[in-house]
């Protein structure tokens, strides 16, 4: 017979002690978690914005609000995925870069509706208000459902300002002047008018970079031939 001793910190040990176990395995869960979060706080790609994209304008922010509140974000993601499918459909992948204004961020995980981050632009904001009124009078197959009560309220008494300081505390570069002509922006504007504003500015300052910067190439191309 053996008398050989089992070590005090073993397998066996966190096999037969349930407590052990669980303190065991939430410190790899939580090492592993920061190995692979905390260096992006430090990678140019992920925390500075990609060009083209700037912070959202005071009616964009109070729409993206309100896209927020109706549960869009419930049936629409924000990220194409890097297949091709996804890239032939909707337009190049989206980067980390593209997001460093958006808090919270709106990359979703269901497309119950079509991907909404290349939808800037694509769309007159005449094609928008139908959409929104009654989706299926420019879709017929659409299950989305009408949203008409956005056209009748107001925007004009929501705090923009607030919102775009607490903001600016979180690393969006709003100035002063912006912050203080923001409630201007909003006079006249209805939640309708906001909420097609911040569908017309996904993706379209990226969309514009990108062909800026294939112009300055083509330009540079036939300056060298």
């Amino acid at each position: 017979m053996s008398d050989q001793k089992t070590p005090f910190f073993s397998h066996e040990t966190l096999e037969k002690n349930i407590g052990w176990m669980i303190i065991a395995s939430f410190t790899v869960v939580v090492f592993a978690g920061l190995v692979q979060i905390v260096p992006l706080f430090f990678q140019y790609s992920t925390t500075q914005a990609a060009p083209g994209v700037k912070p959202y304008e005071p009616l964009e922010l109070v729409g993206r609000d309100i896209y927020i509140r109706e549960g869009c974000v419930g049936c629409h993601s924000q990220q194409v995925r890097m297949l091709r499918a996804e890239v032939q459909r909707y337009g190049d992948y989206s980067i980390a870069g593209e997001s460093v204004y958006d808090h919270p961020f709106l990359w979703g995980s269901k497309r119950t509706g079509p991907d909404l981050a290349r939808i800037g632009g694509r769309y007159s904001d005449e094609w928008h208000r139908i959409h929104l009124r009654n989706p299926r009078d420019v879709v017929p197959e659409s299950n989305m459902p009408n949203y008409p009560w956005l056209a009748r309220r107001s925007v004009e008494n929501m705090d923009v300002a607030r919102r775009m300081e607490v903001l600016r505390v979180m690393g969006v570069p709003y100035s002063d002047e912006q912050i203080s002509q923001a409630p201007e922006a909003l006079v006249g504007k209805t939640e309708e008018d906001a909420v097609v504003a911040y569908l017309q500015s996904l993706g379209a300052g990226v969309r514009e970079a990108m062909l800026q910067r294939q112009a300055e190439e083509r330009a540079a191309q036939q300056k060298a031939n």
